[in-house]
Formats: C-alpha cells, sequence, structure tokens
C-alpha cells in the first residue's frame, strides 16, 4: 500500500488528473471526503502547506507539492523525486506603483505569508529587513503603509495591478514536485520508482 497526500487548492485538479491516468480510474473526493482507496493506493486531500508535514512524518509515503513550499518548510526534510511542471507560479518582491522600495534604509520591511524565503533572498544579499508575516490581502500592506514591498505568490501578476503593486524581482519560479518520505523511499522503493517512472512518461507523452 502505497498512501499519497495530494494539494487542495490550485494544483489539486491536475494532480488528481494525473494519477488518475496512472491509474486509469477516477480519484474522486466526494461529498467532502478527504481519504480515499483505490486498489492499493490510499490518496490523503490535505491544505498545499500541509502535504510536506504529512510525508516527512511518515503518515504519506509520497506527496505533491509546490517548490515554493518546499522551500518554505526548511523543517520538513523530504526526498524530491520530480518536477510535474504544473501548478506553475512565481514567488516575485513586488512594491507600490511609483514607490520603489528604498534599500538606503537601515531596515526595510517586508509583508509575506513565505518567512524563510524571504528572508534567505534579503541575506545573501546583505540587506536589513523585518518580515512581517502575514496570511492572506499581502497586497493590501505597501498600500497602508504597513510594509515598503512584499514577498508573494503570482500567476499572471494582475492582483498585482489591480491594486497598483509592480513586480520588482522574480525570486524564483515553481511548480508541482512528486516527494517522497525518506524512510517511504527505501523500505518501498521499487514500488516509488516505478510510480515516477510512469509519472515521468506520462508527462512525456503529454507534452508531445
Amino acid at each position: 500500500m502505497l498512501t499519497i497526500a495530494l494539494p487542495k487548492g490550485r494544483v489539486s485538479d491536475e494532480t488528481l488528473a494525473l494519477f488518475s491516468k496512472i491509474l486509469h480510474k477516477d480519484i474522486l473526493f466526494n461529498d467532502r471526503k478527504l481519504i480515499v482507496e483505490i486498489e492499493d493506493f490510499t490518496f490523503l486531500l490535505v491544505r498545499n502547506q500541509d502535504v510536506p508535514t504529512y510525508v516527512y512524518y511518515g503518515v504519506a509515503d509520497l506527496g505533491v507539492a509546490g517548490l515554493d513550499v518546499l522551500e518554505e518548510r526548511i523543517d520538513a526534510d523530504v526526498v524530491r523525486l520530480l518536477n510535474l511542471n504544473i501548478g506553475k507560479c512565481k514567488v516575485v518582491l513586488g512594491s507600490e506603483c511609483g514607490k520603489p522600495i528604498d534599500y538606503l534604509k537601515p531596515r526595510i520591511k517586508i509583508a509575506t505569508k513565505m518567512v524563510n524565503i524571504t528572508q534567505n533572498f534579503f541575506s545573501t544579499r546583505a540587506i536589513a529587513v523585518d518580515v512581517i508575516k502575514l496570511y492572506g490581502s499581502i497586497e493590501l500592506a505597501p498600500l497602508v503603509n504597513l510594509a515598503d514591498g512584499i514577498v508573494d505568490i503570482v500567476e499572471t501578476g494582475n492582483t498585482m495591478k489591480q491594486n497598483n503593486l509592480q513586480i520588482d524581482e522574480i525570486i524564483m519560479e515553481s511548480s508541482a514536485y512528486l516527494i517522497a518520505n525518506s524512510n517511504s523511499f527505501y523500505a518501498k522503493k521499487d514500488r516509488i520508482l516505478e510510480l515516477q517512472h510512469n509519472l515521468k512518461t506520462l508527462l512525456t507523452n503529454i507534452k508531445q
């Protein structure tokens, strides 16, 4: 039996479609069900940011999580098996249009939900920063002088434009990865590598 943690949210449909094609069966989480068993697979539907936690602690052998989530969750050490090239987005540094970040200030303030990625980005540039963690409406922070800028995820950038914000720099590009628990990878290596191979073949065929 392999247990796989799949993400809710924007990449859910694409992820379910991939595994449905591999198994030749529809994977449906009906009536708010969070667990589905198909043959010798158990699928868990969890919050995107929680996938590495389920995998790290061995509740799930495998999972699908965005690279941005993996880079942020430095406390969850997992094996990165395959870039699925779905759920593509960018982590960007942004500021209010016409009001660029003043790097001459002793410390700048950046609002974000990605604290570790933000701190790492500025520390590599030796820029002193106070990171303000927010859980939503991050675009609002520069507009009300809570922060000098933001670090956020964008797909099209339209939300930032609608809120009079501009993208100053792309910090990283992200897509969904197949990940594995370290112990599971050794204990169930043949099964996991077979699934990885099947997914890789499917992705190659789709690309062609």
